[in-house]
């Protein structure tokens, strides 16, 4: 029986989506040719593959969700549909040619660092290994489906489908269907399935604040004079970012801020709910900013259908062909889908990374993930992760969060190469400086002080390990350059504190 040998390489990316593409795209460009991109999925696009359910979209307009050294002119609709977003990624495989650095249909199952060699091991789940100086896991965090702790959840002998793992072969038209969750991918969905259901029950624990969403087509004359002035693609590009900066405030220094984004939200609820006991349980009564402010045009209308019926009672158990809530009325269905989002507060598996003497980082992360500038984890060597920790937004664009952390992480390679550097790990007192600075920011924005329970908070802590505090731009300036007097690094000959 042959033995395959492990393959050496200077940097490893775990995740085909924006990170793991656009750090692809950059080391080229910085003529590093030594990588790899692993994916499980059989194409390139991280949650925009994964994710298949009808009405599947961006709530972020298309110029912005796209990468500034790679601008889309063809975008067709302002928000791109999920098909476009996926085929624009898939383009820069082909744009930047980097077909020979994906390795597509691979599951890493497990990565450790080797003290002695100083370099990363990769597993696969067929037992093929990798070695690499550099591992740069660009999960993203929301690769992780959330499924509901619901006691018979398992006996539903119906269709049952997450809305993270939908599948084509599922069927509503004409049946019973129940859907779990009123979040962003609920309210995407839920009217392609109310269009077709014979009977659609909706289960809601909170209401959330929706926005109309001011979708509309580009035409074809508009997307031609963006590929002749692509100068003027990039003024519209600004200008979608600089607005969406203006909500900062609002969010983390006075709610009150955000008064005309709170009435234009009710008077979009009065407008299209015409049950009044329906409006009234579908009226948030938290801060709007609070959980993510939804975009939606066609989700209200859907509960003036007949055949439609909100549920905000909790569930008390599932069983094989129904739903029963806590007033113990019981809810026949044929196809249950759940739309309970995802473990944005705990995004790796067990045993998926493990650092200096073993240490698995989804232990270490069990009060909550935690980093360095969202990028360095203490214990971790030559780990820059992508999309960590206190990077997401709930205003702008992650694509300008990973921009600024591929420019510290081109920082860091540049920094090791020429100081003939094997490992940098950050130092144990600036990463809790920083996350100390995250809480004192964070303390009294509505994302911790509106009066609701959201995905941004770990369960058990309610620490906000999600949310960046901040601009975009001041979250470019702290990672403008890489700050090696907070690293500790060794050489090739000799280690050395930094």
């Amino acid at each position: 029986m042959s033995i395959e040998r492990t393959i050496d390489l200077e940097v490893a990316i775990i995740g085909a989506g924006f990170g793991g593409l656009g750090a692809a795209i950059l080391l080229r460009q910085h003529g590093i040719d030594e990588f790899m991109v692993f994916d499980k999925a059989a194409g390139v696009g991280g949650t925009w593959w994964v994710n298949r359910y009808p009405g599947c979209a961006c709530d972020v307009p298309s110029h912005l969700y796209s990468f500034s050294f790679a601008p889309n002119p063809e975008w067709t609709r302002r928000y791109a549909p999920r098909t476009e977003i996926q085929a624009y990624l898939a383009g820069l495989v082909e744009q930047f040619e980097l077909h020979k650095h994906l390795c597509l249909n691979t599951e890493i199952i497990r990565t450790a660092w080797d003290d002695e060699e100083r370099r990363w091991h990769l597993t696969d789940a067929t037992g093929r290994q990798w070695r690499a100086r550099v591992l740069v896991p660009a999960l993203g965090g929301l690769s992780r489906p959330a499924w509901p702790d619901i006691p018979g959840l398992e006996s539903f002998s119906g269709q049952l489908v997450h809305s993270q793992q939908w599948d084509e072969h599922v069927e509503v038209a004409g049946r019973r269907v129940a859907v779990i969750g009123t979040g962003a991918s609920a309210v995407q969905l839920i009217p392609h399935v109310a269009r077709q259901a014979k009977r659609l029950d909706i289960y809601q624990r909170t209401p959330n604040w929706i926005l109309p969403r001011p979708d509309r087509a580009i035409g074809p004359r508009r997307r031609a004079l963006y590929r002749r002035l692509p100068w003027l693609q990039k003024l519209v590009r600004f200008g979608i970012w600089a607005i969406s900066e203006m909500r900062v405030p609002a969010f983390l220094w006075n709610n009150h801020l955000a008064a005309g984004h709170r009435w234009l939200a009710n008077r979009h609820r009065r407008r299209q709910v015409h049950d009044p006991e329906t409006h009234e349980k579908l009226k948030p009564d938290y801060d709007i900013g609070c959980k993510r402010v939804l975009l939606a045009g066609d989700f209200y209308p859907v509960f003036n259908e007949k055949h439609v019926e909100l549920v905000c009672d909790g569930i008390a158990r599932i069983e094989p062909d129904a739903i029963v809530d806590t007033t113990g009325q019981r809810r026949e269905i044929d196809t249950l889908i759940l739309a309970t989002g995802f473990k944005a507060t705990d995004p790796v598996g067990e045993g998926l990374i493990l650092g200096r003497g073993s240490q698995d980082l989804a232990t270490t992360w069990q009060s909550g993930p935690e980093a360095y500038k969202g990028t360095a984890v203490c214990g971790f060597p030559n780990l820059f992760m992508l999309l960590g920790p206190n990077t997401a937004l709930g205003h702008n664009s992650v694509v300008m969060m990973i921009e600024s952390q591929l420019r510290y992480l081109l920082a860091a390679l540049d920094h090791m190469r020429n100081n003939d550097i094997e490992t940098l790990e950050v130092r144990a007192d600036a990463q809790q400086e920083w996350n100390d600075l995250l809480a004192r920011r964070l303390e009294g924005s509505v994302w911790t002080s509106g009066g609701c329970r959201s995905w941004y908070l770990h369960p058990e802590t309610g620490r906000n390990s999600t949310l960046w505090p901040g601009f975009t731009l001041g979250f470019r300036r702290k990672l403008r350059r890489f700050d090696t007097e907070n690293y500790r690094t060794s050489g090739r000959r000799s280690a050395t504190a930094v």
